[in-house]
């Protein structure tokens, strides 16, 4: 029981961790999995979870390398702009400092 426990503990950490790490660039996602690996080894839910995340991303996956190449240029476009987004928007509220500003001060 203290095992189970204790696992809990660490594959819930490691899932909220990961979610609140989701939104910025980085690994959030590679850390929600890894929680619910955790969490797999004691609770059948999880593995169950587990299972249908592996599949819905490995559907994604099989669905962009049959796609030609100007939808997987405009996927992989569409996601830098968002992961570019995310790091402005990041740097703006938490530092107070405008990416975009400061490339225009130093192009000029």
């Amino acid at each position: 029981m203290t095992l189970r426990i204790v696992i809990g503990v660490i594959g819930t950490a490691l899932v909220v961790t990961g979610l609140i790490m989701v939104p910025f660039p980085g690994p959030g996602w590679l850390v929600v999995f890894a929680g619910l690996a955790v969490l797999a080894t004691e609770f059948a839910w999880a593995s169950r979870l587990l299972q249908f995340a592996k599949e819905r991303v490995r559907a994604a996956t099989d669905w962009l390398k049959r796609q030609n190449w100007f939808v997987r240029i405009v996927a992989g476009a569409l996601t830098l702009l968002c992961a570019g987004a995310i790091v402005w928007v990041s740097v703006r509220l938490t530092l107070g400092i405008d990416l975009i500003q400061k490339a225009r001060e130093l192009l000029s």
